[in-house]
């Protein structure tokens, strides 16, 4: 059954991850019409759970959006799980949002939350792994594979930063370089936290009964390795803005893309903000929806200078016919 939805919204997000979620609660506990669109396919899916973040630790990532889509709701908001493919506006200045089923819903504002999509090296049984045993933030993951023998892959200009990093959670890690060259003060940093470097390229992860066991090299030898940390490419799904003159660029750290926007989470375009991975593309869940919250909040300030403009010229105009 298709689900009944109002013609035009204050603000219409897109995308029901953290930064979504938290940004719409905000607008529907400040009594503005909301509603939120989500693809169904949040970037942390592949995890066991979320951590780092105050009570809800080890809460598994379905569990935690099934809540926030509830807390929403009964509050007002609505929730609807659709694709959003283009976004335009229109000739009185709000937004329109086509939505999969052909429908079209009118924003005053819009909240961009789509997130971004995790580009791995295009190694054979990597991807199937990812979130699994194969990670990339030790903040994230690193206490669940303590001490355990920890490979990192070279992939992007934080890979020494990662292994560096992962070291703090296990005497046990090979870099492999796959073809990254490393200065002298970095050979000597691995050197001294006993980090082993492997510059053999890498042809395949090895897996047996499900868990992955190795390495394999060019050459069929294996490096066994109960966990691989790889930092992915990140790429915004930010397609769908072009229509309105906003596109991703290069992120400053050489990560991936996202989407440029000040600290309250504006974007150059009036009447649109963005938050989460989005414009932040290594933010922990905690940190996303925070993002979601601050650009909710201007986002309501915002809506409330323009509701008080038209309340002035509608009293003045009632003054003018009194007189």
């Amino acid at each position: 059954m298709t689900e009944m939805l109002d013609n035009r919204y204050d603000v219409v997000v897109i995308g029901g991850g953290a930064a979504g979620l938290n940004g719409a609660l905000m607008l529907a506990r400040a009594r503005r019409s909301v509603l939120v669109l989500d693809s169904g396919t949040p970037r942390n899916a592949p995890a066991d759970g979320v951590h780092g973040l105050l009570g809800v630790e080890g809460t598994p990532p379905r569990v935690l959006l099934e809540r926030g889509q509830s807390e929403v709701r009964q509050y007002g908001g609505r929730v609807v799980n659709t694709v959003v493919d283009a976004v335009r506006r229109g000739a009185d200045g709000v937004f329109e949002v086509p939505l999969a089923d052909g429908r079209v819903v009118g924003a005053r504002r819009l909240l961009v939350t789509s997130g971004v999509i995790d580009e791995l090296p295009d190694i054979p049984g990597l991807r199937e792994r990812w979130g699994r045993d194969v990670v990339h933030c030790p903040y994230c993951h690193g206490w669940e594979v303590r001490d355990l023998a920890i490979g990192v892959l070279a992939n992007g200009p934080l890979a020494v930063h990662q292994a560096l990093l992962f070291r703090q959670w296990s005497q046990n890690i090979v870099f492999f370089a796959r073809g990254a060259v490393l200065t002298d003060e970095q050979a000597e940093q691995f050197a001294a936290r006993g980090i082993d470097v492997v510059s053999d390229e890498v042809a395949a992860v090895e897996v047996i009964d499900d868990r992955l066991a190795g390495v394999r090299l060019a050459d069929g030898t294996v490096v066994e390795r109960a966990v691989l940390a790889v930092g992915s490419r990140t790429v915004a799904r930010a397609d769908f803005l072009t229509g309105l003159g906003l596109r991703a660029e290069e992120h400053p750290s050489g990560v991936g893309d996202y989407i440029r926007t000040d600290e309250a989470g504006r974007t150059d375009v009036p009447g649109v903000w963005a938050a989460g991975n989005l414009t932040n593309p290594v933010a922990q869940v905690g940190a996303a929806a925070v993002a979601g919250a601050v650009a909710a909040a201007q986002i309501n300030l915002d809506l409330l200078h323009e509701d008080t403009q038209i309340a002035v010229t509608g009293y003045r105009a009632r003054l003018a016919v009194q007189r």
